[in-house]
């Protein structure tokens, strides 16, 4: 099974390098390859003496353009998908991810309320309400000192319910930049740039990376108050594995709006695949949620060409009948608890 890491890491490569040859312009493998090198060479030269010569055919396409919206989709994928497997075993329930549970919809609002206090203010207000909304949907399940899975989960749905309508009152009483807002909202990787794929490269390698060293701190959540006896302090780890969670998709959804099913879809195929150890589990749904949210990006950007389809729109259409699939199935009793 461990043998999985190394085959998604190849997909990761293969997927990305198809998502920078495949678009409206044609290329050849070889306009991808010496576009990227002469990138790096670029970049290099901030530093070194290097003798850089003339830019490729196609280079701004590649370097400008391409790579940076097939990484950021890639980096994005792996936060939300990590953040999905974390919700799924904090909530021992199958059906969570953070666009269910209401985080993704709390900081789309503090995003929204940007354009009353000023755009500059996107990331932080993003930031700050994922966290506020952590800690609203966690206030309302808690009873009597406990926090009940299923009510924590239905007020995660209700609050999400109603962030969404706050942000779409703020966005449709504001309509200018009606485009973008309408993409943002939908989710969305064009026009992405290389500060925004720099943000979320530290995110989701510290989020992630510290997710996967607390593999066994995951597997023991998964058995509820009995973890208390083999020594985990539980309300502890919920709290931060909440935050980490949090901070994942508010940079997420700061980078490139609301997208939806990633974190749910991965961490089941997964799981299916390599059964319940966080161990392997953890790594591998982060790298399958990148090469998920990579194709589908590629998918938006062809499928209706030469329109671009939110990739919001392409992953609900992938997450919707996957979520009816696995509702079925956790009414049958056939997943986990």
């Amino acid at each position: 099974m461990r043998k999985i890491i190394p085959a998604l890491i190849v997909l990761s490569l293969v997927s990305m390098f198809l998502g920078v040859y495949i678009g409206p312009v044609n290329l050849s493998p070889s306009d991808v390859t010496s576009g990227i090198a002469y990138g790096i060479k670029l970049t290099l030269s901030r530093f070194f003496s290097l003798n850089l010569g003339e830019p490729p055919k196609y280079f701004s396409i590649i370097w400008k353009i391409r790579l940076p919206e097939v990484l950021l989709a890639y980096l994005v994928g792996l936060s939300l998908a990590s953040a999905g497997v974390t919700s799924q075993a904090l909530f021992r329930n199958p059906l969570a991810d953070p666009y269910i549970i209401g985080i993704s919809s709390g900081a789309a609002f503090g995003a929204a309320l940007s354009l009353l206090v000023g755009i500059t203010y996107m990331p932080y207000l993003s930031l700050a309400f994922s966290f506020l909304s952590v800690f609203i949907v966690y206030s309302l399940a808690k009873t009597n000192g406990k926090v009940p899975v299923d009510t924590l989960l239905l007020a995660g749905i209700a609050y999400g319910f109603l962030a969404n309508a706050a942000t779409w009152y703020i966005y449709v009483t504001h309509p200018h930049n009606a485009y973008i807002t309408w993409t943002w909202l939908l989710g969305s990787f064009n026009g992405a740039e290389w500060k925004e794929v720099l943000i979320m490269l530290v995110v989701s390698s510290l989020g992630t990376g510290f997710l996967i060293w607390k593999w066994r701190e995951l597997n023991l959540i998964l058995l509820g108050e009995e973890s208390i006896a083999l020594g985990l302090d539980l309300h502890l780890y919920r709290k931060v594995f909440l935050g980490v969670i949090a901070t994942l998709t508010a940079f997420s959804v700061y980078t490139s709006g609301i997208i939806g099913f990633v974190g749910l879809v991965s961490p089941h195929i997964m799981r299916i695949i390599l059964g319940p150890n966080h161990r392997e589990l953890t790594p591998s749904t982060a790298l399958f949620g990148g090469i998920l949210l990579v194709i589908a990006d590629l998918l938006a950007r062809t499928v209706a060409k030469p329109q671009v389809i939110p990739v919001g729109i392409i992953t609900a259409f992938m997450g919707a009948p996957f979520f009816l699939y696995l509702l079925m199935k956790h009414k049958r009793g056939e997943l986990m608890r």
